[in-house]
């Protein structure tokens, strides 16, 4: 199985959501995050960009027996 992994820091634009789907019962949460970037401009001047990320983390639960 392959893993992937990102970590972003930034901040919150609400309260995550959660919610289960229909089908499978597995449990979500919704995010949206804000991550910015800084940098100075050829005219000297700091410059800002935000970029909003919407991210959806998935439980799988598995039962044991």
């Amino acid at each position: 199985m392959y893993e992937n992994r990102v970590e972003l820091m930034g901040f919150l634009g609400k309260n995550p959501e959660s919610k289960s789907t229909k089908n499978t019962g597995r449990t979500l949460a919704i995010l949206s995050l804000a991550t910015k970037t800084w940098w100075t401009g050829k005219d000297e001047e700091r410059k800002e960009k935000t970029e909003w990320h919407r991210i959806i983390v998935i439980w799988n639960h598995r039962q044991t027996q």
